[in-house]
């Protein structure tokens, strides 16, 4: 057979011919990358959040750097809590004092300012019944630098400790950020320690065979090391979210196993009927290791949905995934055909008793359980597509609660200690302390106008319950640049924060400075977390017309018809509002929350909706492409679109369904981890994948394609021009 001079066929005969060789290369690439993270992996990552346009307070913190020389810098409180002693008493003095003397001693390179109430005799340092004071701390150096060092501040705190006289506590922002790296990994590692079992599990009840069973997760598992690897040196570049290794892993673990299980499917298929075992190689390559590749380009070009969105958290994690698509990609096509030419027919041995018998068998022959289902289907396909989409219409009503937030402190697992840090101030203090909300007044500040202005700003806030004590102003050297620090009440991502910032910027500085020649802008925590809504909720359209517009066009390519893109456009749609519409039932309305283990939040994860849409657009266009290329291929051999659909539904149904359970495993795993963002991003993403493997191509679409008939492959006369992609006939 004629092969073209560069396509997936041509590739894997030259990687299966020379299997040696292909393998010693990707041998040098895991070992690369496995240095490379090693080496770069911790300098890559950060777990700030920044904003690549110009928001608000954006705008308000780089004029705080510019004229303040205001770097930012972490600040972290020390909690006092005796059950018996008040701060009147010795030893609770000199419990303080000790503490203070050797966090002190640190040095100028680990704190810059630190004090306490025997230091200052500030009342508002103590609690009201006396039990509890503070001692805040401002870390020195930059923010990285903080983090780098807060843990010998935690080394002394908890030398500190005596459980029968004292609860001492540290929380703020280095401890924070901290212990949502250590929640981000303990939620990884329960993933992998869970996931990759039960993948395994699955894929040796589909295979039937250990050996096949293994090359999948050995893919998969690959194009996670490759990825992250390349990660760690991109982030030396450009700072990515500490949240990207989470992402890698998940969508590595998913599509790794997805590809080769797929493509080894596919010659497991041509080895039973009779070919050699190059030839099945070549024919896998040309027909799964093809529709991989467009599958793997639909997957991206979803992904790149996020890049769009000015907010690194969405950059570093589209960066990842896409990474890991191209990782996953290049060792189907490369890999794969080396291992499978080595092994031979040794894929099938350590058979597994009464388990994949028919595995192969029911690609070559018809009748089966997923031909019956298709024929089922097709039968009555009008009572098919309606009730079909009157489910998926009906998981959609609760959508109507939708409401984008961010999950603050509050969220976080309750036996971390910033978490009970948190708690006690919110109990005792405010948390706002630590965050309070930043007032940049631009202007001449020594003009009677401007002045006028913070004092009466300064009483609107103090009347205002929302906010904690009085104000503290700050003015720059030259006049020309003040800060109004205002401690704002509870979380700092929660309802009252966020609505008492909001007045502040619509209502009190509008009224303060009316008339007033001064530019005044709004900086903090709390801030940041609004603009932060606000830029999502505005992206989101932008995001969904990028994915559509690119999904159609690749779509259109590659199927050489306009009903198919549209029709797997409309269904994938449906199937994501579906999936938000579970999301919202469950976390934000709280319907079987406890039941299932997670944590009921008023609040869908900004950054989630975003991110499920382009990863379940991506992967239910994965199995999309899988099935109809099937039928296509089929249709083009025999021109019978009901026989075709039949054929395309038993030939992939086992696969499909495999693949798809594994996916739902795997994201189960992190649903199950205790971050609020992780079980909503989980739970999203299996609640889709078993949507988009059951409802929608077990019943969607074999009837609206029966419907349509041969108009499934209508490609209007003016796109005639189009390259044709055809899956090559064997």
């Amino acid at each position: 057979m004629k092969i073209p001079s560069f396509s997936t066929e041509s590739i894997a005969r030259g990687c299966g011919s020379r299997p040696w060789l292909t393998i010693g290369v990707w041998v040098a690439i895991i070992l690369l990358s496995t240095s490379l993270i090693a080496v770069f992996l911790g300098d890559a990552l950060t777990s700030e959040v920044k904003f690549t346009n110009e928001p608000e307070s954006a705008r308000a913190g780089d004029l705080l750097k510019e004229r303040m020389d205001e770097e930012r810098k972490a600040q972290e409180i020390v909690i006092f809590r005796s059950p018996t002693l008040t701060v009147d008493d010795q030893p609770y003095r000199a419990k303080v004092q000790g503490l203070f003397g050797e966090i002190a001693a640190l040095g100028g390179d680990v704190i810059d300012v630190a004090y306490t109430y025997f230091l200052t005799g500030e009342e508002s340092m103590v609690s009201a019944d006396r039990h509890t004071t503070i001692m805040p701390i401002v870390m020195a150096g930059s923010y990285n630098d903080a983090l780098d060092n807060i843990g010998q501040v935690n080394d002394v705190v908890h030398k500190y400790r005596d459980a029968d006289e004292f609860e001492i506590l540290i929380t703020g922002d280095a401890s924070l950020d901290k212990d949502w790296e250590e929640a981000a990994q303990s939620d990884l590692e329960k993933a992998e320690l869970f996931g990759i079992p039960i993948a395994l599990v699955i894929l040796l009840a589909v295979f039937g065979t250990v050996t096949a069973a293994l090359v999948p997760i050995l893919i998969g598992v690959i194009a996670i090391v490759t990825a992250v690897g390349m990660v760690s040196v991109i982030g030396q570049g450009y700072e990515l979210s500490l949240f990207v290794v989470n992402m890698v892993a998940a969508m590595g673990f998913a599509l790794g196993i997805d590809y080769s299980l797929f493509t080894v499917s596919r010659y497991r298929e041509e080895r039973f009927r009779g070919r050699d075992k190059l030839d099945s190689i070549v024919i896998a390559a040309a027909t799964a290791s093809r529709t991989v590749f467009f599958s793997g380009l639909a997957v991206m070009m979803a992904l790149l949905g996020m890049v769009f969105v000015p907010i690194t958290i969405f950059q570093s994690v589209a960066a990842g995934a896409i990474l890991v698509v191209i990782a996953a990609v290049a060792a189907t096509l490369t890999l794969l055909p080396a291992v499978l030419s080595l092994m031979g027919d040794r894929i099938n041995s350590l058979r597994v008793p009464c388990f994949g018998r028919r595995f192969g068998k029911q690609e070559a022959q018809s009748g089966g359980f997923w031909e019956r289902i298709a024929r089922i289907v097709m039968r009555r396909p009008w009572v098919s597509l309606f009730l079909a989409a009157g489910l998926l219409i009906a998981a959609v009503v609760p959508i109507y609660r939708f409401d984008l937030g961010a999950s603050g402190i509050s969220s976080m697992p309750d036996n971390l200690e910033s978490k009970q840090g948190f708690l006690i101030l919110e109990e005792d203090f405010s948390f706002g302390m630590l965050t309070p909300a930043e007032i940049v007044i631009d202007g001449d500040i020594a003009s009677i106008s401007v002045t006028e202005g913070i004092d009466a700003l300064t009483a609107i806030i103090e009347s205002d319950p929302s906010f904690y004590g009085s104000p503290t102003l700050e003015i720059n050297a030259d006049l020309d640049l003040a800060k109004l620090s205002a401690p704002v009440m509870g979380d700092p991502n929660d309802d009252r924060a966020m609505d008492a910032v909001r007045k502040l910027r619509a209502e009190y500085i509008p009224r303060a400075f009316d008339g007033v020649d001064a530019e005044v802008l709004v900086a903090g925590a709390t801030a940041a977390n609004i603009d932060y809504i606000d830029i999502t909720g505005d992206f989101l359209p932008v995001v969904f017309a990028c994915v559509l517009a690119l999904s159609l066009i690749l779509l259109t390519v590659f199927f050489h018809s306009i009903v198919v893109p549209v029709k797997a456009i409309l269904m994938n749609i449906l199937s994501v509002g579906a999936t938000y519409g579970m999301v919202v039932l469950v976390f934000q309305i709280g319907f079987g929350a406890g039941f299932l283990g997670f944590q009921a939040l008023d609040k869908f994860e900004a950054w989630v909706p975003i991110f499920l849409f382009c990863v379940l657009f991506g992967l239910s266009m994965d199995y999309h492409v899988f099935l109809l290329s099937r039928i296509r291929e089929h249709y083009d051999r025999t021109g019978n679109n009901t026989e075709s659909v039949a054929f395309g539904l038993r030939s992939t149904g086992s696969i499909i369904t495999g693949a798809a359970i594994i996916m739902v495993a795997v994201f189960c795993s992190f649903a199950a981890g205790d971050l609020v963002m992780f079980q909503q991003m989980g739970f999203g993403l299996a609640v889709a994948i078993l949507l988009d493997a059951t409802i929608v191509r077990c019943i969607l679409v074999p009837s609206a394609m029966r419907l349509l008939g041969t108009r499934n492959w209508y490609l209007p006369g003016f796109l005639k021009w189009l390259p044709r992609v055809r899956l090559r006939e064997y």
